[in-house]
């Protein structure tokens, strides 16, 4: 005997089954129209909003670090914290056309100033900082 000479209602028990998938399928559908349409809606008021323009040159700077200047001093460029001395001096900074004030900093040592124009040219600065005596 076949199962569904047993149970002649096995096809009405599927039926919430069955109506759930169709309205997964087409939820799913809708919400991926919705994630697309939405996404290409942000693209657009980025692009008018001026997002991707007023985009400015930049120029690479290389610090070359002394060997008795320590890795973990403090670079900040324009009052803003960049990052360890030893990180910079690896893999350099790029900074956007102008004037810039770099500075190097740590305990125990005299800080480093320097004013640098970046415009057409790599800038290489080398960098040593002064023990301060006992």
């Amino acid at each position: 005997m076949s199962v569904e000479a047993r149970t002649p209602f096995a096809s009405e028990r599927d039926r919430p089954r069955r109506r759930r998938a169709r309205f997964t399928t087409e939820l799913t559908r809708i919400l991926t129209l919705a994630g697309t349409v939405g996404f290409a809606v942000a693209i657009a008021v980025a692009l008018l909003s001026g997002c991707a323009g007023d985009l400015k040159a930049a120029v690479s700077l290389k610090v070359v670090r002394s060997p008795e200047t320590p890795r973990d001093a403090s670079v900040i460029i324009d009052e803003q914290y960049i990052g360890p001395l030893g990180i910079v001096a690896a893999h350099g900074v790029r900074l956007p056309v102008g004037e810039h004030r770099i500075s190097i900093e740590k305990s125990g040592f005299f800080p480093f100033d320097s004013l640098v124009r970046a415009d057409r040219d790599d800038i290489v600065l080398p960098v040593k900082l002064e023990p301060v005596p006992d």
